[in-house]
């Protein structure tokens, strides 16, 4: 490979409303503190992307949206997506060589600073790692609500998002969890996980805390009806430039409900001053060493055909928890073996 080569990557676009491409670019060369990263893979988060996708991103919340490596602004040309895993190819010595997650775009070559690289622990394998940030959306939405011993919960939205609060929750000593979902399909993600499943209408009322992902006025409304008095709904859901009705006029306020945000931007409340993100995410990576995450990876594609990926997504054609982008070095035998290697002896 030539040093022009070398300096050359590649990395999706979104470049109109339903149009996306990949374009070429020229990368710096790291500089002290950085990192060159060659991707493994990426995860198409489905329902931030797509509204990225049809530049449905409300102008007001513009900036709040950004990516933390996002390129242009929206709607478009932006260079937007947050589920990045791949192997540092240059970069300071502890780092060379290592397995890292990033909030990056789907791009199979790039240059950041270190610390915005998540090291992948043994026993995490490289591809399900890019599940790494939707865990840490759960994570914050637990640390959110705080369930107690004893809670009864239901999780509205039996998606990707709605399934990780749901995996996590699982192992928590409570009286009853339920995941809850209008496609009768979302009881098979159900049963691989170990969760109750219920359609709305079957879903059991006075729930101590309802978390709403199914990102649906209908699901919102469901929630109203299914947390106890003085409970409180954690709305996980983002409505774009969506206008949702809920009735708050019926016994919203007779019964004291509360519905709280949670945005996985600021580290939640209850653990801002002893948590940072960087901690946030090593934890979320170090869980996906249980094998039960492997039901969210529900698909996968060459990076290549990422722009029609995106827009069979969109358009219904391809149905996915987490589709999986491959990039040619996943099957390298020469990077493979150097990711066995590191794991080996660190």
């Amino acid at each position: 490979m030539t040093n022009q080569q070398q300096n050359q990557a590649s990395a999706y676009w979104t470049v109109g409303p339903g149009q996306g491409e990949l374009r070429s670019e020229t990368l710096p060369v790291p500089g002290p503190g950085e990192a060159l990263v060659r991707s493994l893979y990426s995860g198409i988060s489905k329902g931030t992307e797509l509204v990225v996708h049809q530049a449905a991103v409300p102008p007001c919340i513009a900036e709040e949206m950004r990516a933390p490596h996002q390129e242009g602004s929206f709607p478009s040309p932006v260079k937007f997506g947050y589920l990045s895993v791949g192997v540092v190819e240059q970069g300071p010595a502890d780092w060379a060589g290592q397995t890292v997650f990033c909030l990056h775009p789907h791009q199979d070559r790039y240059v950041v600073p270190v610390t915005s690289l998540t090291r992948v622990p043994d026993g995490v394998p490289p591809r399900r790692a890019v599940l790494t940030g939707t865990v840490e959306t759960a994570v914050n939405a637990l640390w959110e609500a705080g369930p107690r011993l004893g809670d009864r919960v239901a999780v509205i939205g039996a998606g990707l998002v709605g399934g990780m609060v749901a995996t996590l929750l699982r192992t928590f000593p409570l009286t009853r969890l339920q995941l809850v979902d209008l496609d009768p399909v979302r009881k098979e993600l159900a049963d691989t996980l170990g969760v109750d499943f219920a359609h709305p209408d079957d879903a059991l009322p006075d729930c101590d805390i309802v978390f709403h992902c199914s990102a649906s006025e209908g699901g919102l409304e469901r929630s109203l009806k299914l947390v106890g008095d003085e409970g409180e709904i954690i709305e996980m859901s983002w409505y774009a430039d969506r206008k949702i009705t809920i009735p708050l006029g019926e016994d919203f306020h007779a019964r004291r409900l509360s519905i709280r945000a949670s945005q996985v931007g600021a580290v939640a409340r209850a653990r801002r001053h002893r948590r940072t993100n960087a901690d946030r995410l090593d934890l979320a990576v170090s869980l996906l060493k249980d094998p039960v995450f492997e039901a969210f990876l529900t698909g996968a594609s060459a990076f290549a055909d990422l722009p029609g990926v995106v827009q069979d997504l969109a358009d219904g054609r391809l149905d996915a928890l987490c589709h999986v982008i491959e990039y040619p070095a996943a099957t390298d035998p020469a990077i493979n073996d150097q990711i066995t290697t590191t794991e080996t002896v660190r």
